[in-house]
């Protein structure tokens, strides 16, 4: 067998999956920073007001996402010895590493300064990971057609975004953040936070280096699209053409409503843990480590439930009962019945619930981002372009911007609710804390409700796709005829 088919014969095999899947470590890293982290970091260390760090992190986000459909169609359409894919994700490994490092050892300026200093780097770490994330993301249509391998694929990409993320924070929770004589509340630790940047960094380059030279062999069996030459109002007319399809729409407008949820989970959730639990440093980190277990279970059952009962039916039931299960203990805590901070064994009773729900709500997302690979066969029997970065830029697009919006009414919320801007735990009025748990809780439920009803409605299922491929391969079989005939005549 000839490398050549031997390389093509590994295209959908496990190895293929975990170089593709690792290089979502970086991207992991990356948004576990800014979603549990950051906002603490800047406001109870640094003491940046909850609202202005919110603001900050929101405007990084929006910059972010209006490049991320530039990217896509660059990718697109790029043209080189090395594909369309990779030699931006080359590019992307030392820059991002860099300015990660720098977002979390920033200089002691003044306010307004530090608060200028946040939104620049901000935008730089996610500008440079952008340009590694749409194209490795993309990758996924083009190594496979296959309605359930591409859920597969992305299970492990899914697998190695959080233990990147979870690997990183845990580490930042036992190792870095600890107490110390002069500081002995962890979580107000500033050398841990400027130790966890670097160790970032470092994991963040050798991911998307390894993962790219992994698939790098693969450059010849992707798609190679016809080169042209148009100009930039013509890019951006067809990109927007591109856009307006009626599936993408609705997963789109889906994935908007669930991502603002999900910002504001991620956001707040260390607030949670921290002023209404009443937990220790060591004992967030236990609930942490919980999600490499969660993971796990996610990366099982994000796949079974998209064979057993396709990807839209699939991601709802295991959205709708994980979520049901991770606000038990919220909502009878705040009831005052059995939960209460300071039980028994309290943070072993959350990691359970962490276990399960986490499983369940993790693994709903798998087959939800499967979906965008399956609209790229609908949009090219429409408009006759294969468009796979820019549909996955489209939905980065989106989901920045929203969990952006998320992260900045977070910011808002927790100054609504009167947090001190140097809040320490078990010291802010319990009345806020519980003010503030239940507006949480109220907002989060109707936007996850919203979302997944909104999700219902898309149209392509298992049948739909494989009648779409069907449809293209008899498209190219005759155009491959008639070519043939041209010939001969």
């Amino acid at each position: 067998m000839s490398d050549g088919v031997a390389a093509k014969a590994e295209l959908e095999g496990t190895r293929t999956k975990v170089f593709y899947g690792l290089g979502s470590v970086a991207f992991g890293v990356k948004d576990n920073g800014f979603q549990t982290i950051l906002l603490p970091f800047y406001n109870l260390v640094l003491h940046i007001p909850a609202q202005l760090v919110g603001l900050a992190i929101a405007i990084a986000f929006v910059c972010d996402a209006f490049l991320d459909p530039i990217v896509g169609q660059v990718s697109d359409n790029l043209h080189t010895r090395w594909g369309r894919r990779h030699p931006l994700m080359y590019a992307a490994a030392l820059p991002v590493a860099v300015s990660y490092l720098l977002l979390w050892n920033p200089p002691h300026w003044s306010m307004g300064a530090m608060f200028v200093y946040l939104v620049v780097v901000a935008v730089v770490v996610r500008t440079f990971i952008t340009f590694f994330e749409i194209p490795n993301s993309a990758l996924v249509a083009e190594l496979t057609s296959d309605y359930d391998q591409r859920t597969s694929f992305l299970s492990f990409r899914t697998l190695f975004a959080w233990f990147g993320g979870l690997g990183m924070l845990a580490l930042a929770l036992f190792v870095f953040l600890v107490p110390t004589k002069e500081q002995p509340i962890g979580q107000l630790n500033e050398a841990g936070y400027g130790h966890y940047g670097m160790w970032s960094a470092i994991v963040m380059f050798a991911a998307i280096i390894i993962s790219s030279l992994g698939t790098h062999k693969f450059i010849p069996f992707l798609r190679k699209p016809p080169e042209r030459k148009m100009t930039l109002w013509q890019y951006a007319r067809e990109m927007f053409a591109t856009l307006n399809n009626r599936a993408f729409l609705i997963l789109m407008l889906a994935i908007v409503v669930l991502s603002l949820a999900t910002g504001l989970v991620f956001a707040l959730n260390y607030y949670i843990t921290s002023f209404f639990w009443l937990l220790s440093t060591r004992e967030i980190g236990i609930l942490t480590l919980a999600g490499f277990i969660t993971v796990f279970f996610a990366f099982l059952l994000g796949p079974t439930a998209s064979r057993i009962f396709g990807k839209v039916l699939g991601a709802m039931i295991l959205f709708a009962v994980g979520y049901v299960i991770s606000i038990v203990p919220l909502v009878l805590g705040l009831l005052g019945i059995f939960f209460h901070p300071g039980m028994p064994n309290l943070v072993w009773i959350l990691l359970a619930f962490a276990v399960i729900s986490g499983s369940m709500t993790i693994g709903a997302s798998i087959p939800v981002t499967a979906m965008i690979a399956d609209v790229v066969e609908d949009s090219e029997l429409k408009t006759g372009r294969r468009n796979e970065g820019l549909f996955f830029a489209g939905n980065s697009f989106l989901a920045k911007a929203v969990s952006g919006l998320g992260l900045f009414a977070s910011g808002m919320l927790l100054w609504a609710a009167g947090f001190p801007a140097k809040a320490i735990p078990g010291k802010v009025d319990p009345a806020v804390v519980h003010h503030f748990a239940v507006v949480y809780l109220v907002t989060i439920t109707l936007v996850y409700g919203i979302g997944m009803a909104i999700l219902w409605f898309f149209p392509i299922t298992r049948e739909t796709h494989r009648e779409n491929l069907k449809t293209l391969a008899a498209e190219m079989a005759q155009s491959e005829e008639s070519v043939d005939m041209g010939v001969i005549r």
